[in-house]
């Protein structure tokens, strides 16, 4: 199983690794890995892979088997041999976007509290679908409590639970389409704000900023109709 460094330090952008195992898909396995795997509508991480007589570029990063993560070079890139030792470094102007986004995303559930039936997080936008059959949304007012929310600069905390003590607390999990990130004897929690001042808390496997005052101004972009019972409302970063 891969070591998680993008789970025990969202911000390193560059690190050791050594190449474990070669897909057949001709993806490479790394005994630890800095790059964020597809999932929870996060997109997987890009960036390379540096070693001695080579360079190669990781294209995006997905599940692989038994808890491994798969880095997938470019189309036609050279890959390391097993074994080798290798530098990682992130594409981190894109991992920071998808940071931002998904936390602010986080701050979006908090908005509108609605159960999500839906999202997407890209670096400079995201969505969320939410079981909405009636309601308008009043974009102006929405950017606005948006924004009031990203300026108290709050603390995004992780910590963790048992799968048994979420089971018996249903009320956490947000997502009706995305499950929460189970079967490893206990989830992640990420919180908004601490004590009195929480705002936010539920399960994510994904990657966030430390606080909410580096998600910087946002803005609420479209709004669609998705069905009888959806709504479909865009979030972008303003700068």
């Amino acid at each position: 199983m891969s070591a998680l460094l993008f789970r025990e330090d969202a911000y390193l952008k560059s690190a050791p690794g050594r190449v474990t195992a070669h897909t057949p898909e001709g993806g490479l396995v790394l005994d630890a890995t800095l790059f964020y795997p597809t999932g929870g509508g996060q997109p997987g991480d890009s960036g390379r892979l540096v070693w001695d007589g080579g360079e190669t570029a990781i294209s995006t990063t997905v599940k692989g088997q038994g808890g491994d993560i798969v880095l997938v070079p470019a189309e036609g890139a050279p890959l390391p041999p097993v074994g080798a030792e290798v530098t990682q470094a992130l594409d981190w102007d894109r991992r920071y976007g998808h940071m931002r986004v998904h936390t602010a995303l986080h701050l979006l559930s908090v908005a509108v509290p609605l159960p999500v039936s839906g999202g997407s997080i890209g670096a400079d936008r995201g969505r969320l679908d939410f079981d909405m059959p009636e309601a308008a949304v009043d974009k102006e007012a929405l950017t606005a409590t948006l924004n009031e929310l990203v300026a108290r600069d709050l603390p995004v905390l992780e910590s963790w639970i048992s799968d048994a003590d979420l089971a018996a607390n249903p009320g956490l999990v947000k997502t009706m389409s995305v499950a929460p990130p189970t079967g490893q004897g206990r989830v992640r929690l990420i919180a908004i704000g601490e004590g009195d001042a929480r705002i936010d808390l539920q399960p994510c496997g994904g990657t966030h900023v430390a606080r909410t005052g580096e998600i910087g101004r946002v803005r609420i972009g479209k709004v669609q109709k998705k069905g009888r019972q959806n709504r479909r409302i865009y979030l972008e970063l303003d700068g």
